[in-house]
């Protein structure tokens, strides 16, 4: 019995040692993929498409104002207070148009990342399935790397591009 826990307390380090561990630079991968760039397009179509918006409003509100300040001396105080409240209004409605052009530049923006993400999760996923890898860490999230550790990005990308 003491032999046998002998060598099972020799043998549990072999185990450590026996683990295969690898980075991946998410980063590079990204950028080298050709949905990436599709979508950052999108992306940036919808942006501009909601600045133009926010301008023609921000505009309209400005030249309003620029109105009632031209024309107000002439007014009487109702048609002021008439004025000022439309004016108002017309701010409020751009404030809340801005928050709601973020909220949909926000909700496309993860429409259109999310299935690269997961495809990039997948293709890792095979590679350390494939590799034998016991954890694949993001390329700067360790604090210590030793020389055992292997850069898998190439192969990532290599899995990525034959899936096409």
């Amino acid at each position: 019995m003491k032999k046998l826990f002998l060598m099972l307390m020799l043998c549990a380090p072999m185990t450590l040692f026996a683990q295969k561990f690898g980075k991946v630079n998410t980063a590079v991968i990204m950028q080298s993929l050709p949905d990436v760039a599709k979508a950052d397009g999108e992306l940036k179509a919808l942006q501009k498409q909601k600045e133009n918006e926010m301008k023609g409003m921000q505009d309209e509100l400005t030249r309003k104002s620029q109105e009632y300040e031209k024309n107000k001396s002439t007014m009487n105080p109702t048609k002021q207070k008439e004025t000022e409240s439309e004016l108002q209004a017309l701010y409020q409605k751009i404030q809340q148009a801005y928050q709601d052009a973020q909220q949909e530049i926000e909700k496309k923006s993860a429409e259109l990342q999310n299935p690269i993400i997961m495809k990039v999760r997948n293709a890792i996923n095979a590679v350390g399935k494939a590799g034998g890898y016991t954890y694949i860490f993001e390329e700067g999230a360790a604090v210590y790397t030793g020389e055992t550790v292997k850069d898998v990005t190439a192969e990532v990308q290599a899995k990525l591009n034959a899936a096409k």
